[in-house]
């Protein structure tokens, strides 16, 4: 059975994922502090700190994935047919012949990667909701597509 302090601790671990929208690494740095400062008092705040940092880990490999897929194939079919012409001066360059005939159909891929980054936020910021009202209600909450990587 857990004490209404615990769930409430739980409940605010899963909630401080959050401070990512406006604190960079806020979902890492706050979960950690709490986490560490509470997991040897109630197994259940351990159980639900794990859960959250191994949820917010397993998001970063997957942003890190559609970025290096993403990111590469933009730029490579954005200025594979692009020239870069140096003025006399040379302080200023000039693009030219950038026009949308130069980006070719597997830029799709990067489109895709792109909706999937968007999709993953989308879903990652609906499940922190979640998360948190399944451990106001005592349960450890489990995130769906999440790799242990703390046990």
């Amino acid at each position: 059975m857990t004490t209404n302090n615990e769930r409430n601790t739980a409940t605010f671990l899963h909630l401080s994922a959050l401070t990512q929208y406006f604190i960079p690494f806020g979902n890492y740095i706050f979960p950690v502090i709490i986490w560490s400062a509470k997991k040897n008092e109630s197994a259940f705040v351990d159980a639900n700190g794990k859960n959250v940092l191994n949820f917010q880990l397993s998001m970063f490999l997957y942003f890190m994935i559609t970025a290096a897929v993403a990111v590469p194939v933009f730029v490579y079919s954005i200025f594979k047919n692009t020239t870069i012409t140096n003025i006399h001066d040379g302080s200023h360059f000039v693009f030219e012949s950038l026009d949308y005939g130069n980006i070719p159909g597997f830029v799709i891929l990067a489109i895709v990667m792109v909706v999937i980054f968007l999709f993953l936020k989308i879903i990652e910021f609906v499940l922190i909701i979640y998360g948190s009202v399944k451990t106001s209600n005592g349960e450890v909450y489990k995130y769906p597509l999440t790799i242990n990587f703390i046990k």
